[in-house]
């Protein structure tokens, strides 16, 4: 890792304490050439100001909003850990009365359950986790540095159980891995079960673009050995897919369709935009001032 002094921090109202990961994940978009690393991904960038920065942008703000993280980098990185600065943003968005949502995979976030429950009860909070896999097996293969899928469940249900809404990110969904229909049903339950409110989905694919597809198919031919048919996953998805963005599953319709339907069963709202309006909507109660002591 290495530190900086950022200049600024709400772009305009998400923030990313840290810039890169560790969680390894094989399917990863931050590791695009178009976002303009000048260091290696693992080589974490963390904005030492970052809560100076916050607290700044916050007491000028005329308007109390949501305020988001981990839409380009985890916030809950294992760095996290020692350094706390995502706890210590917490507490200024708690201190000034805003509202927070956050995207993770990490169970770190259960560290800050307290804070995120003291938000939720004055304002506003929302926890949105990535399920991409219900087997666990799975899970460690293509999102090796991060606590797998039943885990990420208990953490889903102690949000439930601290009063917190929750997300599940259920994306991406990988052609020949795990689109399938009891991929979908296992993802479902453990929504049912833990209560979550919404599902994003962005359709049964991934995208890949220079950077991020160098790094996939090289994990590809590493953990998904050549099959029966002599021919390697790799060599699949560059037959079925070549250079396209977007690689999207041979039979997105049908489980698009079958996953709208058990969320339509179960009263799980599923969208994109629908959804992250919920979440950017701030809820409409007195004006409180903040908490100076």
């Amino acid at each position: 890792m290495h530190f900086v002094t950022a200049k600024t921090i709400l772009t305009p109202h998400s923030m990313n304490i840290y810039r890169g990961c560790s969680h390894g994940c094989i399917y990863c978009d931050s590791r695009s050439k178009c976002y303009q690393f000048t260091h290696d991904f693992e080589d974490i960038e963390v904005k030492q100001n970052a809560p100076e920065l916050l607290e700044e942008a916050l007491r000028k703000k005329r308007k109390r909003c949501m305020i988001g993280t981990g839409s380009m980098c985890d916030p809950y990185i294992p760095l996290e850990k020692d350094l706390g600065l995502m706890r210590r943003c917490l507490e200024i968005i708690d201190r000034y009365n805003f509202g927070a949502t956050l995207i993770t995979k990490s169970d770190l976030v259960l560290r800050d359950l307290d804070l995120l429950a003291r938000i939720n009860n004055k304002t506003k909070a929302v926890v949105q986790m990535t399920l991409t896999t219900a087997d666990d097996e799975l899970s460690r293969k293509i999102e090796p540095g991060v606590c797998p899928t039943s885990r990420r469940f208990e953490v889903l249900q102690a949000c439930r159980e601290a009063g917190i809404p929750t997300v599940v990110w259920f994306s991406p969904l990988l052609p020949f891995i795990n689109d399938t229909q009891s991929n979908i049903e296992g993802i479902v339950n453990y929504c049912v079960r833990a209560g979550v409110h919404a599902i994003i989905c962005f359709g049964i694919g991934l995208t890949l673009r220079e950077g991020n597809r160098e790094y996939f198919y090289a994990a590809l031919d590493r953990k998904f050995p050549t099959g029966s048919t002599n021919t390697s996953l790799k060599e699949l998805y560059q037959k079925t897919f070549g250079y396209s963005y977007m690689c999207s599953s041979p039979h997105e319709h049908e489980l698009m369709t079958y996953l709208a339907k058990l969320c339509r069963q179960y009263n799980i709202q599923l969208g994109t935009d629908s959804v992250f309006k919920w979440i950017e909507e701030f809820p409409d109660k007195n004006p409180l001032q903040p908490e100076l002591f």
